[in-house]
């Protein structure tokens, strides 16, 4: 069968959807076309880029007929960063397209036609949110440049300034930058695997204090130059810590890390209730919008003074101590050591002597658990992208808690995990986007689910 176009063809499309990232999709005689950086309901000039068997990827040339929806990005590099897919479109829609997206993913994977999505919880000022940035850094043009990735690659993008992340941070990354070009340390390259600087990882709290992350392959060459330069121009900065990563590998951190000077851990306030941050440790990097997601996912949960709840993906122990002074006991399980150690000292600084913390992976503690006769009446899950393995679902079936709240990154793998719990003996109550990255594809959804009565 003649597919009815050819890569480097030049059509005129209707935008009639929009593709889970962002993308617009018309049709092109049937045939689906995805287009970075169009709108539902607009007519655009397409140059043909890729074509498949079941769809073509075009590049957007030329926007005929806008959206009311349109708006001109505010960043430079829009259109050559991988990051902000949608800052073309202005906030209201981005946060209906959001909403739409995870009630689509529900109904097409999930099979769950009978919830409606309720509108995505926003945010006021959708820029400069970040409080955590992971700056790669490469050669580029001959010099040891820092920035961001181009869509789909690792082909670095020099950056100056970026309008999702914080403004302190940024000046902590650049002023790593004018050290590295200053004595001409050389960025890893990712292909010959040589050079010593892969990435600059700062973060900031609500405090307003900063922890810095140089991730080198070795050793750090002029260490002391670099703590000078750091903290005479970022005042704000605690401490400073060397990681070492020798892997050949994507990831961003290794194991090994040393305090080169200051504190080796932040001090975040949410919700109410101090945390310690390790370096390895995952938080949201969005303050505000993680108090507005926990607080629904609580709200969700419903907790009783005489509950015991199950937090499993805790962390550092966030939603489990938040929820502690609720209910009768939590028990959290997560997989990263310090995140681990992390929990059991913030449940130490928060005096909070009813929640409990077990280090090992998910799908293989909470089986365990439930096979020695774990009795809960609920459960908190948030795992990472990927969702939840079979083998943890399993166990959630056997243990049958009474209330379930999902917490979910990625409304695909939520969908999918939702489709099992509900066949099986739970039903979809209320599902609630909360958009806590501005300008991004990216969102959160908080869902709560509860047992079916012929299975309590």
């Amino acid at each position: 069968m003649s597919l009815p176009l050819n890569k480097n063809d030049d059509i005129v499309l209707e935008i009639s959807a929009m593709g889970s990232e962002g993308q617009g999709i018309g049709r092109y005689e049937g045939l689906a076309v995805f287009v970075n950086g169009a709108i539902v309901g607009e007519k655009v000039n397409v140059h043909i880029i890729k074509v498949t068997k079941t769809y073509a990827v075009g590049k957007l040339v030329e926007v005929i007929e806008a959206s009311e929806d349109r708006r001109v990005p505010k960043c430079e590099i829009f259109n050559k960063c991988g990051g902000c897919s949608l800052q073309h479109m202005n906030y209201e829609a981005q946060l209906e397209f959001k909403r739409q997206r995870v009630e689509d993913a529900i109904r097409r994977i999930g099979g769950i036609d009978y919830i409606d999505v309720l509108p995505t919880i926003g945010m006021f000022d959708a820029y400069h949110y970040r409080n955590k940035g992971s700056f790669p850094f490469a050669n580029v043009d001959g010099k040891t440049e820092m920035g961001f990735f181009a869509a789909k690659s690792h082909r670095l993008i020099p950056v100056n300034d970026c309008i999702i992340q914080n403004e302190s941070i940024m000046n902590v990354v650049k002023t790593v930058r004018e050290w590295a070009k200053k004595y001409s340390i050389s960025a890893y390259d990712e292909i010959n695997h040589r050079g010593v600087l892969r990435h600059a990882v700062a973060r900031i709290s609500s405090y307003s204090k900063i922890v810095l992350v140089i991730v080198t392959t070795g050793a750090l060459p002029h260490k002391q130059e670099l703590l000078d330069m750091v903290n005479a121009s970022c005042k704000d900065v605690i401490g400073i810590i060397h990681n070492i990563n020798k892997e050949k590998t994507n990831v961003i951190l290794g194991n090994k890390y040393i305090k080169l000077w200051g504190e080796e851990k932040l001090k975040e306030n949410i919700c109410g209730i101090e945390f310690e941050v390790s370096p390895s440790s995952f938080l949201q990097v969005n303050h505000e919008q993680t108090e507005k997601l926990y607080n629904k996912a609580i709200d969700f949960l419903e907790p009783r003074l005489e509950d015991k709840i199950a937090d499993i993906y805790c962390g550092i122990g966030t939603i489990s101590l938040l929820v502690a002074k609720k209910v009768k006991s939590v028990i959290g399980i997560e997989y990263v050591s310090d995140a681990v150690e992390n929990a059991k000292n913030n449940a130490r600084l928060n005096n909070i002597k009813n929640a409990e913390f077990i280090c090992g992976e998910a799908e293989k503690v909470l089986p365990e658990l439930v096979n020695s006769g774990l009795d809960v009446d609920g459960v908190i899950l948030d795992p990472p992208r990927k969702g939840c393995d079979k083998a943890l679902i399993d166990a959630l079936l056997k243990c049958k808690p009474k209330k379930i709240v999902y917490v979910s990154c990625d409304a695909s793998t939520l969908a999918r995990d939702l489709k099992i719990l509900c066949e099986s003996k739970y039903r979809l109550e209320k599902v609630q986007p909360v958009d806590m990255f501005m300008q991004t594809h990216s969102i959160e959804t908080v869902v709560r689910l509860t047992l079916n009565n012929m299975y309590e």
